[in-house]
């Protein structure tokens, strides 16, 4: 082998060595730049999440307190009401009483103590 073809062929092997370093360097620069970003963004992800779970957890304790004081109020209207209709009913059962003893007397057989008299 000639001098010359041993120069080209140790300068081609030197080439391929440089520019394969090169690249090898420049993409692990380029993962590394990446998992900064990465990082970076999951730090901020986190802490938007942290303050909407924080919002979340607030807004369902309004609404929970909210959604109790709702139900006492419409339970108390509802036994005021249940008051009001069982006082009604008792009343009408009372007076239908009345009526039955009164509507029995008038179609009841005639009185045998006291005399008629027509």
């Amino acid at each position: 082998m000639s001098p010359e073809t041993l120069t080209i062929v140790i300068s081609a092997i030197g080439i391929v060595l440089t520019l394969g370093t090169s690249m090898f360097g420049g993409l692990t620069w380029v993962i590394h730049r990446m998992d900064a970003r990465i990082d970076g963004v999951t730090g901020r992800i986190d802490s938007v999440e942290e303050r909407l779970t924080a919002r979340i957890d607030s807004v369902e304790e309004k609404l929970t307190a909210r959604i109790d004081g709702v139900e006492e109020k419409l339970t108390a209207r509802i036994d005021g009401v249940e008051e009001k209709l069982t006082a009604r009913i008792d009343a009408v059962a009372a007076d239908v009483t009345d009526l039955k003893i009164a509507v029995a007397r008038l179609e009841g057989p005639p009185r045998h103590l006291i005399t008629a008299t027509r």
